[in-house]
C-alpha cells in the first residue's frame, strides 16, 4: 500500500495498458480516477470489480482526450471525488498507419492531439496543486517509437518522440518542487491495437494467426515474449513511489531488447 492517500488519474484506462496501470495503481493503495469511453454500465461493473480486488476508491469520467473541456472536466471530477491530483498518468493514445506522402491531414491532427497535445493540457492544468503541495508525479507512456523510427507512422512517432522531450522539460521545471516527469516506452504489449496488427499480417501472408504474432515478435522485440500490462502497471506504481523521488526526466524502454540492438 505504499501509494495510500495518493489520488491518480490514468488516462485511457478502461483497457489494455491503461486499465492495466489502473488496477496496480488501486492494488497500491491509491484512489484512482479511470478514464475511457465505457457506457456507464460497463464502466460501474469495471469500477466494482477492481473495488472488489483492491479496496480501493475509484471513480470514472469519460472525457474526451480531443476536446479541451472535457480534459478540463477530468481534472475537476478528480478533485472533486478525492480532493487533489497526486498522480497523472498519460496513457491514452491513438494510431494512424500511412506513408508520409499519403498521410491525411486531419489523421496526423488528430494524433497530435491525443498523443501529445492533451498531454500538456492535463499536465498544465495539475502542476499547479502539485506544487502547492511539494509532492507529484507525472507518468507519460510514450512507446519504443519515442526512441526510434518506424515506417508508416510519422505522426505517431513525432508525437511520442514529442512526449519524452516535453517529459524532460517539465522534470527540469519542477524537480525543485517535489515533483517528477519520466516516460515509459513499452515495446511490443499485447493490446487490443497490437491484436489488429497481427491479425493484418495474417491476412497479408496468408499464415496462421500464432505464427503471425511469432512473426511480429521476432522482427524487432528479441525476448520474443509479449510486454505485459501488469508490468507496466509495477514500473508506473514504483515511479509514483516515494522510492523515485530522484528519479525524472528518463524515458525508460520496457521493450524486450528491442532499443537494445
Amino acid at each position: 500500500m505504499i501509494l495510500k492517500g495518493k489520488s491518480a488519474i490514468v488516462t485511457g484506462s478502461t483497457s489494455g495498458i491503461g486499465l492495466g496501470i489502473a488496477r496496480r495503481m488501486a492494488a497500491a493503495g491509491a484512489d484512482v480516477m479511470l478514464n475511457g469511453s465505457r457506457q456507464p454500465a460497463e464502466a460501474e461493473k469495471l469500477l466494482n470489480e477492481i473495488k472488489a480486488e483492491t479496496g480501493a476508491r475509484l471513480a470514472y469520467c469519460s472525457a474526451d482526450m480531443t476536446k479541451e473541456a472535457d480534459r478540463g472536466r477530468l481534472v475537476d471530477e478528480t478533485v472533486r471525488a478525492f480532493g487533489k491530483v497526486d498522480v497523472l498518468i498519460n496513457n491514452a493514445g491513438i494510431q494512424y498507419v500511412s506513408k508520409v506522402a499519403e498521410f491525411p491531414l486531419d489523421k496526423w491532427n488528430e494524433v497530435l492531439e491525443v498523443n501529445l497535445s492533451s498531454i500538456f493540457d492535463l499536465t498544465r492544468r495539475v502542476l499547479p496543486g502539485m506544487k502547492d503541495r511539494k509532492w507529484g508525479r507525472i507518468i507519460n507512456i510514450a512507446s519504443v517509437h519515442g526512441l526510434i523510427g518506424s515506417t508508416k507512422k510519422s505522426a505517431y512517432t513525432a508525437a511520442k518522440h514529442g512526449l519524452i522531450g516535453f517529459s524532460k522539460v517539465v522534470a527540469l521545471e519542477y524537480c525543485e518542487h517535489g515533483i517528477t516527469c519520466n516516460s515509459i516506452c513499452p515495446g511490443w504489449v499485447r493490446t487490443p491495437l497490437v491484436e489488429k496488427q497481427i491479425e493484418a499480417i495474417a491476412k497479408e501472408k496468408n499464415i496462421p494467426y500464432e505464427e503471425a504474432v511469432v512473426d511480429l515478435l521476432s522482427e524487432k522485440q528479441p525476448s520474443k515474449q509479449f510486454v505485459t500490462t501488469e508490468q507496466l502497471g509495477g514500473l508506473a506504481v514504483f515511479l509514483a513511489s516515494d522510492d523515485a523521488a530522484q528519479l525524472t526526466g528518463v524515458a525508460i524502454p520496457v521493450d524486450g531488447g528491442w532499443t537494445a540492438r
